[in-house]
């Protein structure tokens, strides 16, 4: 067996060089890695295992002295050893020492830094942008596994978000959701189902479930890229710094000086990908990413299940929706507070038993994002938004169930909207401790006699869109002014908690 030079342990009490020790340790043995590997594809098949390794950081700790009790992350609750593997260094180093940071601010002991035990598959070593097999031979192919180490689902559950997880006696605590497999997994999950690199992603995050959305978005990042001399235009513009769209193609923003950005064609795509993403970036990671993730409850669960592990600091889903009362208009908005999960996505997960709070941050942004947006405040906002329960469904034909039956639960639920996503992306939110919220935008009232069919989508309607995501976006901005500490709820943390956010 070879494997990359070691590395001792080393313990810090700054978490700068904490971090810095981790790129050392993961570049050190991805550099390895990718080395060896361009051997074997030259047709230098070494007959021994070749492995590589991700760092871990350890704590050692007594009781917390816990500097901010208003946090929910930063600490862990009682003594002991509490370690994760981490990676991607160039994705995570600003989380992870925000994360070190608190750790050494809330104990009074050093972090230690080092090369676990978990080797780095070789398909995680060489990124999502390389095939692995596309220029091998049959027999490199049949001596890849025996050579490099293959992805291990044993050790990519979601049992510590769940609750689920059981620390044998001689294991170390979890101090994180998800270790560096399971991170590594949905950074190339990611590239596969949006078209666009982990990289790209921001940390707010808004979900669709129709492509007019995707549309104004991509109109109003285009034009914020575009060059103006209009003073206060243009201090709005130069928060972002640039626009990417499927196939990693970045459009710099023509407002900036110098060549901090420059323009990337990308990768050529024949078609758009299943869930395609577009990234509004800003310099600090705090930019908008925005997914059309089409219909259903189980795309939403799978693009949210891959997003977490970027540890985004908020994520709504913004989309069309079927109104439940007569009092309700087309193109009125539902500001859900509740939700009926019959989503039978999650059930294992997260039984639909368990309730999903409504987090006041997030509710109180949209709310003011449509009275700023609509011009309507106190009473007169109830003429164009309801605040209540939104039903999620896996049917899309639940019109086509015997009128009684179907009407029944949604009644004894007060639900005032359906749709197939909403309760999927807050209770992953939940589930992940994701910071989640939702506005829908109400497009046919079925049990009222208006269903969605051809040509409904008038002016009045398209109309809406438009505004309903200035609503968004706005309120992205709003959340992004309180701050990432704040809006991480306490609410949303269990009671044996990682410590990590």
């Amino acid at each position: 067996m070879t494997r990359n030079p070691k590395f001792k342990p080393r313990k810090f009490k700054d978490a700068h060089a904490a971090i810095d020790a981790v790129n050392e340790i993961y570049n050190a043995n991805i550099e390895y890695l990718r080395n060896q590997f361009d051997s074997f594809a030259k047709g230098n098949i070494p007959g021994t295992r070749i492995q590589g390794f991700y760092p871990y950081i350890r704590l050692e700790a007594d009781l917390a002295r816990r500097v901010d009790t208003r946090l929910s992350y930063g600490f862990v609750s009682k003594p002991g050893i509490y370690e994760t593997t981490v990676t991607r260094p160039d994705i995570f180093s600003d989380y992870l020492f925000e994360q070190v940071r608190l750790l050494l601010m809330n104990h009074d002991t050093p972090i230690e830094v080092g090369v676990s035990d978990t080797s780095i598959p070789i398909h995680f070593a060489l990124g999502e942008e390389f095939h692995l097999e596309g220029d091998l031979t049959s027999e490199q192919i049949n001596a890849l596994p025996l050579t490099f180490d293959q992805p291990d689902l044993s050790i990519m559950d979601d049992e510590v978000a769940n609750g689920t997880y059981v620390q044998k006696p001689s294991d170390p605590a979890p101090l994180s959701l998800f270790r560096a497999p399971r991170i590594d997994l949905s950074l190339m999950r990611l590239k596969h189902y949006t078209g666009t690199a982990a990289a790209h992603f921001q940390n707010y995050v808004i979900y669709t479930n129709y492509q007019f959305y995707i549309d104004e978005f991509v109109k109003i990042c285009r034009d914020i890229m575009e060059p103006t001399d209009n003073p206060e235009l243009k201090k709005e513009r130069l928060e972002y710094t640039s626009f990417v769209e499927p196939g990693n193609r970045v459009t710099a923003n023509r407002n900036m000086t110098g060549f901090a950005v420059l323009d990337e064609a990308g990768a050529p795509i024949k078609r758009l990908p299943q869930m395609p993403a577009y990234h509004l970036k800003r310099a600090d990671g705090n930019g908008i990413t925005m997914i059309n993730i089409g219909v259903g409850p189980s795309n939403a669960k799978t693009i949210t299940d891959h997003v977490a592990v970027l540890r985004p600091h908020a994520w709504l889903m913004l989309g069309h929706c079927a109104g439940l009362r007569n009092s309700q208009n087309l193109g009125d908005y539902v500001l859900a507070h509740g939700y009926l999960r019959e989503d039978n996505v999650l059930y294992r997960d997260l039984h639909p038993a368990i309730p999903v709070p409504a987090l006041s941050e997030i509710q109180i942004a949209l709310e003011q994002a449509v009275s700023r947006v609509t011009g309507m405040a106190g009473y007169d906002l109830k003429k164009v938004m309801r605040t209540g329960t939104v039903a999620t469904v896996d049917d899309r034909n639940w019109e086509l169930r015997p009128h009684i039956r179907q009407n029944a639960r949604l009644s004894q639920s007060r639900a005032v909207a359906l749709d197939m996503e909403s309760g999927t992306i807050a209770a992953n939110g939940f589930r992940f401790r994701v910071p989640y919220g939702t506005l829908l935008c109400v497009s046919d009232k079925p049990l009222h006699g208006q269903l969605k069919l051809p040509g409904m989508a008038d002016r009045f309607y398209r109309e809406r869109v438009e505004q309903h995501l200035q609503v968004g976006l706005l309120a992205m901005a709003m959340l992004r002014d309180i701050g990432a500490a704040k809006l991480h709820s306490r609410k949303l943390r269990s009671f044996n908690e990682p410590a990590f956010q």
